[in-house]
């Protein structure tokens, strides 16, 4: 009866559990030691016009071809190999923390106790080891590397924990599927440790051969209000040399949701509140459909309905996940 009377705090939000480091980026050669920061350079190309035209302007041939004429100017940001080596290094940390009980901010003790019951009673049950081969799956399929993973003849992801490195080879792992081998369990154990004992610390170093001279990819930079001059791409760099954002490693990281409505069709997406992605505009998880985080929570906490077991780990990746979560 006591869940019944509660209410969803006004003030509710917790800390992401999963914190990876910006990645940064070097270039060498596959089997070799050396190593050089991929520096982040400018290019002036000279393109021609190749967006859709209004239907005026396309069905009448002589405004056409004065359009298409046109020069497109261009000046973007580029990354790549030199022509002397043949392989993208990609490295970040990931510390792993605990205390998943405690929210950073509550302001509702009532609600506080009964959450943390909740969460000790799924450690329990169901433990985090199904959340944590997940996380240690996307790291040893080398997921986090995005389109730098397309194309490359042969990758390997080196991992060092606890003063000991273990090498993957993702030829071993499928993006599409979860799967577990002893190796992915002993990482797992490391993380599922730092989730409910002790906080942990990972080194990840991803080594992806691409070629000579081949493009890599960093993350782009959103520009606030247009481009900035006549520059129409930025890559996000650190003192010059080319990078990955923190949150474009642990969306990678995270993209574990395979629990929602869609998942034959669509395969795992990131954990979110409303199963989002935004490069395919379209939200997995829909407040209609009852399957989004806030209707399951609310069922759990207030109503009593407990969820299957499979959105009970969604709502536990989203609370590793953080974010605010009150009702404000």
């Amino acid at each position: 009866m006591a869940e019944l009377k509660l209410k969803t705090p006004s003030v509710l939000a917790f800390e992401a559990k999963l914190i990876p480091s910006d990645a940064l980026m070097f270039a060498g050669n596959w089997g070799e030691e050396k190593w050089d920061p991929i520096q982040v350079g400018e290019k002036a190309v000279r393109g021609t016009i190749s967006n859709r035209q209004e239907t005026a302007m396309a069905n009448d041939p002589l405004k056409l071809d004065a359009e298409v004429s046109k020069a497109n100017l261009q000046t973007v940001d580029i990354a790549a190999l030199n022509h002397k080596t043949d392989t993208l290094k990609v490295v970040f940390t990931l510390r792993v923390l605990s205390g998943l009980s405690t929210p950073s901010t509550c302001n509702s003790p009532d609600y506080q106790t009964a959450l943390a019951e909740k969460i000790s009673s799924y450690q329990k049950a169901v433990g985090f080891m199904e959340l944590a081969e997940r996380y240690a799956f996307n790291i040893a399929s080398g997921r986090f590397l995005w389109r730098n993973r397309v194309g490359a003849q042969q990758i390997k992801i080196v991992v060092t924990v606890a003063g000991k490195m273990t090498e993957f080879d993702t030829q071993d792992y499928s993006l599409h599927t979860f799967s577990t081998d002893e190796k992915i369990t002993q990482l797992a154990n490391h993380i599922a440790k730092g989730l409910t004992e002790d906080y942990c610390l990972l080194k990840v170093e991803a080594y992806a051969q691409l070629g000579e001279g081949q493009s890599v990819y960093p993350s782009q930079e959103l520009v606030m209000g247009g481009a900035k001059g006549d520059k129409s791409k930025f890559l996000y760099q650190l003192d010059g040399q080319a990078a990955m954002h923190s949150q474009k490693i642990g969306n990678a990281l995270r993209t574990i949701d395979t629990w929602h409505p869609a998942a034959d069709d669509v395969g795992p997406i990131a954990v979110e509140p409303y199963g989002s992605v935004t490069n395919r505009g379209a939200a997995y998880r829909q407040p209609k459909e009852k399957t989004d985080f806030y209707n399951l929570l609310d069922g759990w906490m207030l109503k009593g309905k407990e969820p299957s077991v499979e959105q009970q780990h969604y709502i536990m990746a989203m609370l590793i996940r953080g974010g605010v979560f009150g009702k404000k």
